[in-house]
């Protein structure tokens, strides 16, 4: 069952109560070190490729098809990036906690073009000339910025203002 389906039939049996959610994205780079970001469709905002794991899927495998499909970019995965919980409310009073994890990617294939469902642009981006972004893609880029950095969590007891209530993943 795509995951759409199965939100959809959690949302008729809870209403807008909170779900818990796994979600995963990638912060992909090429060659020349520029950054893969996407326009969203629901919301018009620059952001990284990201989506919910499907039931039994892998989170790396997850990144790896969410990349793809919105992007038409081929990634290998170089290293996990960082694993953070963060909130979400959606203007139809939706309330989602997202379990999200984030890869270092690579891109090695494909060529950038959005999907026209999820992404209306797609483009790379020198790291210094990002499009305006939110503050969770600016902890998902800035923690994958070293390739051989450790992945990132929140602290015991620490809530980055980054994994506030935002809409989306």
């Amino acid at each position: 069952m795509p995951i759409s389906a199965y939100i959809t039939g959690l949302r008729a049996h809870v209403g807008h109560d909170l779900l818990l959610l796994p979600g995963a994205s990638g912060v992909v780079r090429d060659a020349d070190g520029r950054i893969l970001l996407l326009k969203r469709s629901d919301n018009g905002q620059w952001s990284l490729p990201a989506g919910m794991i499907d039931p039994g899927e892998q989170p790396a495998d997850a990144a790896l098809r969410e990349i793809f499909e919105e992007t038409g970019v081929v990634a290998e995965i170089e290293r996990l990036g960082g694993v953070a919980m963060h909130g979400a409310q959606y203007p139809n009073g939706d309330r989602c906690e997202y379990l999200a994890v984030w890869f270092r990617c690579r891109a090695v294939g494909g060529e950038a073009r959005p999907d026209g469902d999820e992404s209306l642009e797609v483009g790379w981006f020198a790291p210094d000339e990002l499009p305006e972004v939110g503050e969770l893609t600016k902890l998902r880029i800035e923690t994958t910025a070293d390739p051989d950095s450790p992945p990132w969590f929140a602290q015991p007891g620490e809530a980055p203002a980054a994994l506030g209530h935002k809409h989306g993943l």
